[in-house]
């Protein structure tokens, strides 16, 4: 009775019941070495233009995976890149309140994860975190919508609120503060937040699991400062 009980609470995806032939194959792509720039960035580049080309749903979506230290509890929650540059991802957060900004004030290293299922594709970005300046931050800031711009100062985001009422006070009180206000300031613990990327790997899902994986890792005795190497699925 017991071994039916655990068995009923085992939870499986369609097609991975144990067995593996009725299983999603992943078929539509391979990679190898001469298909891969020589700079990550650049072949982050060539690939997000492959999900904008075969129209991937909101490819900026990926997971910010940090870790706060001395415990080392790890947290995840899913973000939208807002930009590249020449140094790294670029997210926008509170950098105050919020868990991830806890860990990152303990430990400034931080993870991203894209997953392009269209494309059976994956990106995985490990690096440090380092904010950008208001002046930075205030060019993002001035692109988005008034009632976002004001969310932002008026959301202690992740701490408790006593109810929703309290939330919307809170707005109410922002929106009388900046009323008739079209430049707003962007607020000092609001802003980007770049990971410089010290590794990042690019995954294409193959046949029968033996998945096509290549790991960029930062090394200044190389040439143009990457080495690369494919990974074992």
């Amino acid at each position: 009775m017991e071994s039916e009980v655990n068995s009923e609470k085992r939870i499986f995806a369609p097609g991975t019941d144990g067995d593996d032939s009725q299983a999603d194959q992943f078929t539509r792509g391979s990679l190898d070495t001469h298909q891969l720039s020589s700079d990550p960035l650049d072949q982050f580049h060539v690939w997000f233009k492959h999900t904008q080309q075969a129209n991937v749903y909101a490819p900026e979506t990926c997971t910010l995976s940090t870790a706060s230290l001395p415990d080392g509890k790890v947290s995840a929650r899913i973000v939208y890149l807002k930009e590249l540059d020449d140094r790294g991802f670029v997210i926008y957060s509170n950098w105050e309140t919020s868990r991830k900004a806890h860990d990152i004030r303990t430990n400034a290293y931080a993870a991203l994860t894209f997953h392009w299922q269209d494309l059976q594709r994956q990106v995985r970005v490990e690096g440090k975190a380092e904010r950008l300046t208001s002046e930075q931050s205030q060019v993002y800031y001035d692109t988005r919508i008034r009632g976002s711009r004001i969310g932002a100062w008026a959301s202690p985001q992740s701490q408790v609120l006593k109810d929703r009422q309290e939330l919307e006070d809170r707005v109410k009180q922002v929106e009388e503060k900046f009323e008739g206000q079209d430049k707003i300031p962007v607020p000092d613990f609001w802003g980007g937040m770049r990971i410089v990327p010290e590794a990042i790997e690019f995954w294409q899902g193959r046949e029968s699991r033996l998945h096509d994986r290549f790991k960029y890792t930062k090394d200044e005795k190389e040439p143009n400062g990457w080495k690369k190497e494919r990974l074992s699925p």
